[in-house]
């Protein structure tokens, strides 16, 4: 017991340091851990108030941490929704595992499925899905094979595609990734980050008014599970903790966490300052200097 004591002061008192010495965690904070006992955490997403909904992927349930620190379920089943995102109008948009569809959910919870095929052929799996500002969205369709399908052999290829704002014409833009995962954009709509995990990369691409993807930059060697940015254009990768990385792509900062996986990130609460992390069975937050953006 005296040895778990003072490995879990050592730890603490390291967290205390990295945040006094950190150019992005607030003076004296450290990892909370504000809910456990899920089976896999996955898709956090802030909405206009800074609430955060986040996905208990297996039990097929979506999730919600309000601005007040309390927890309830926000929809259940959910198409076993993976990664989420919010637009302008307050629809929650879900990477809907289940049967490989991209779902808009209304403020009144009202379910439209938008995307549930490719020119006829059935999609991966959409994973994770970042609204463009002014309209239109981009999501990943990697390729997991989940033990509660019921299709055939894989379809497609695992690429990014483009929902334009009429949320009918659907372009492929990214084919050359091997298991595209993690997005994000920034909140001019000028620059998208994708992550492709498969090939431990990230890669940044210029956006163009059509939507389609050009000057493709490796950003870093390393891949990502779920992604965000903050206010100073950092970009926060997943996996084995959070690893930050600044606009050229240098390494500013490693957030350890003490699960086996970590899964996603986003910013939420009423400022904007509080990085919450779905990580394995449990969901975390950490006070930030910086902010999150709002690209609606």
């Amino acid at each position: 017991m005296k040895y778990f004591t003072l490995l879990l002061l050592s730890i603490l008192c390291a967290a205390h340091v990295r945040a006094a010495e950190s150019k992005i965690i607030a003076p004296d904070a450290t990892l909370q851990k504000l809910a456990s006992d899920f089976a896999f955490t996955e898709g956090p997403a802030c909405d206009g108030e800074g609430n955060v909904f986040f996905t208990d992927q297996p039990n097929d349930r979506i999730l919600k941490w309000s601005i007040a620190g309390k927890l309830s379920t926000f929809r259940q089943p959910c198409g076993r929704a993976n990664g989420l995102s919010f637009d302008r109008e307050g629809n929650l948009w879900a990477c809907a595992d289940e049967k490989n569809e991209l779902w808009r959910i209304d403020p009144t919870g009202k379910t439209t499925v938008v995307v549930k095929d490719y020119k006829g052929k059935l999609l991966n799996g959409p994973n994770d899905v970042w609204i463009r500002p002014g309209g239109g969205l981009y999501f990943t369709d990697p390729y997991y094979q989940r033990p509660y399908w019921k299709r055939g052999p894989k379809e497609l290829g695992e690429c990014v595609y483009y929902l334009a704002p009429d949320d009918k014409s659907l372009t492929r833009v990214i084919d050359d990734m091997k298991q595209p995962n993690g997005i994000i954009g920034t909140p001019d709509g000028k620059l998208l980050y994708v992550a492709d995990i498969g090939g431990n990369k990230t890669y940044r691409y210029r956006i163009q008014p059509d939507g389609s993807l050009q000057e493709k930059h490796l950003l870093c060697e390393m891949g990502s599970d779920g992604m965000t940015i903050d206010s100073q254009g950092n970009i926060y990768l997943t996996g084995k903790g959070v690893t930050v990385f600044d606009p050229a792509g240098k390494q500013i900062e490693h957030i350890e966490v003490l699960e086996n996986w970590t899964a996603n990130v986003c910013f939420g609460g009423k400022d904007r300052h509080t990085l919450f992390i779905t990580a394995s069975k449990g969901l975390y937050s950490l006070r930030m200097t910086v902010s999150g953006v709002d690209s609606q």
